[in-house]
């Protein structure tokens, strides 16, 4: 039981770093022209709506 108990903390903190850099990733990509995101196969739109963070370093 345990084991399992730090499989599952292990697999959320994972997927919450893996939607946290989804959301990085897209705020970069939103400072690229609209026409290099047609070429990538998405839009400004949809890159808006699956959320969109930018970082300041």
């Amino acid at each position: 039981m345990a084991s399992s108990f730090f499989r599952n903390a292990l697999n959320r903190v994972v997927e919450a770093r893996e939607r946290q850099v989804a959301r990085y990733v897209n705020g970069a990509l939103l400072g690229l022209d609209d026409e290099t995101l047609k070429g990538l196969g998405t839009s400004r739109e949809e890159l808006r709506r699956k959320g969109a963070q930018s970082y300041v370093f």
